[in-house]
């Protein structure tokens, strides 16, 4: 039973970001029956229920659950969940993941030939500024409130703000921008610049990371250490994003997480099961429950679209797979054991499952993951078990990302952090990951293509791998490449420009202010 249970409220926040009618008079209705801020938060407790909604539109996909009245319209509503896409335009873009399903284009993120028309693009386009305006909305509420609680509660919505804001700039670059001060009204939102979205990011973050709890106050509510990890993710991709190397600062601000009272897991696996609210290195997950969180996005689809062929759906906590996605050759070749029986982190199901994806709409072709699992770490039933619907949280932030970060951030010249600790950190991980000190490298052996794969062995499937290839130049041209990249079986050059996702062609037509990425 997870301790924080994100419960979606179905709270009606009239003002949104993009519709609204007319600004009007800031007056208290007389009709009972509408609902605003002033209604909504009458008590203490009604403002950790509005905090649970921002919270939840990372994890579910409407009001209700597992469908119907969902958030976002234009997509089948398990489809449009945050999570679910988000995971999608970071794994399916990349070596780590390809999908077998013919649903829509979804065969066009693996091939990276997605145009501005594409679904699923536009869902998690819409899923972040959904969550901004939710987020701005009770911004506004909260601002200005001296109860202790209520601050922290603020300081929560602007950090969940900044998380959107971050995978806005990192997946589109120069979206539309709208903060709590721009009051609800008929307007077009101004795009801003890649540029002017990282120095409001780097404000925000550092203002607000006093008002945060310290770490681990609450499971599943971030705290200090996740603005330190959400910053040091900006500064590492710096370049990437103002042409300017931050390194320093991000090694900066691993230090402020490594110093804190997170550690690692003893099991690596136990960071991926039903009960891994227990792993003591999970900074900021995503959480889910089998009863109280119901989505087909989110860690239910992470778990049954991973489950097909010869596997048993038993063997994950679930009553049946959905025979999506695997991965590909390219992947497995990171590890020296593939089998698991020395680096443990090497998770693939074999059993009738060929290396090669010589058709990609076949499960079968390329190695299942058997990474998450509906299942405790002693492989009991998960708490909330439901046949459909799964307890495992999703690691959106874990300190082993962190370890990695430093360690990428020394290797690229930041003064603030040492070779040695840096080594030290990446053997950590090994160490774990082997049992023992065999998987040990020295020191010579540290380099930054080492890390990309370290980090692909570490942290695949969790969301990184896209961002990862980008700022180390291998995500789209010739650099690298990997089956079914391109739409060629062996992998093929892919431009350059699609390291940023376009702007969906429905906010161009609804904002006319708006200027399409390049290339597209």
């Amino acid at each position: 039973m997870k301790n924080n249970k994100i419960k979606s409220l179905a709270v009606i926040f009239v003002a949104l970001m993009f519709t609204s009618c007319i600004k009007d008079l800031d007056v208290t209705p007389k009709d009972p029956n509408i609902v605003t801020s002033l209604t909504v938060y009458s008590t203490p407790a009604a403002y950790k229920e509005g905090l649970a909604k921002l919270y939840a539109t990372l994890a579910v996909s409407g009001q209700q659950g597992p469908a119907g009245q969902a958030d976002i319209s234009g997509i089948d509503e398990g489809f449009g969940n945050y999570l679910r896409q988000y995971w999608n335009v970071q794994e399916l873009t990349t070596d780590e993941a390809v999908m077998s399903w013919n649903d829509a284009t979804i065969k066009d993120l693996h091939w990276q030939t997605w145009a501005p028309n594409d679904v699923f693009i536009a869902a998690i386009y819409s899923r972040i500024m959904y969550t901004v305006a939710l987020s701005n909305e009770y911004i506004r509420a909260t601002a200005g409130n001296t109860d202790p609680d209520i601050k922290k509660y603020h300081a929560e919505a602007r950090f969940l703000r900044a998380l959107a804001y971050y995978h806005a700039i990192d997946l589109f670059g120069n979206p539309p921008f709208v903060t709590e001060a721009d009051a609800p009204g008929a307007f077009f939102p101004k795009q801003t610049t890649r540029a002017e979205l990282f120095t409001y990011l780097e404000t925000e973050l550092k203002a607000i990371e006093t008002e945060l709890g310290a770490p681990k106050f609450e499971y599943a509510r971030a705290d200090q250490a996740a603005a330190w990890t959400l910053l040091a993710k900006l500064y590492l991709n710096a370049k990437v994003y103002v042409g300017t190397d931050r390194n320093g600062d991000c090694v900066t601000y691993c230090k402020k997480v490594l110093a804190s009272s997170y550690s690692l897991a003893p099991s690596y696996a136990n960071n991926f099961v039903a009960d891994n609210n227990l792993s003591p290195e999970m900074i900021l997950p995503i959480t889910s429950d089998g009863l109280h969180t119901q989505t087909y996005g989110g860690m239910t689809y992470l778990v049954h679209a991973a489950v097909g062929g010869s596997m048993s759906p038993a063997a994950f906590g679930i009553s049946g797979g959905w025979g999506g996605i695997r991965t590909t050759k390219t992947f497995v070749a990171k590890f020296a054991d593939n089998s698991g029986a020395t680096d443990k982190r090497a998770m693939f199901y074999t059993t009738g499952q060929n290396l090669e994806v010589v058709d990609i709409g076949q499960f079968t072709d390329g190695w299942a993951i058997t990474k998450f699992k509906n299942l405790t770490s002693t492989g009991a039933a998960a708490p909330d078990a439901h046949p459909d619907f799964v307890d495992t949280d999703y690691p959106l932030f874990r300190l082993a990302d962190v370890y990695l970060m430093y360690a990428e951030g020394v290797l690229r010249g930041a003064a603030t952090g040492d070779a040695a600790t840096a080594l030290g950190y990446v053997n950590a991980l090994r160490q774990r990951a082997y049992g023992n000190a065999t998987g040990n490298i020295a020191a010579g052996a540290l380099t930054l293509d080492f890390i990309l794969d370290e980090r692909a062995r570490e942290l695949y499937w969790e969301g990184h791998r896209r961002t990862d290839l980008i700022r180390f130049g291998k995500f789209t041209g010739s650099a690298y490449l990997w089956p079914w990249k391109g739409k060629v079986a062996a992998g093929a050059t892919t431009e350059t420009w699609r390291d940023l996702f376009p702007i969906p062609s429905n906010d161009l037509g609804a904002n006319p202010t708006l200027k399409q990425n390049t290339g597209y």
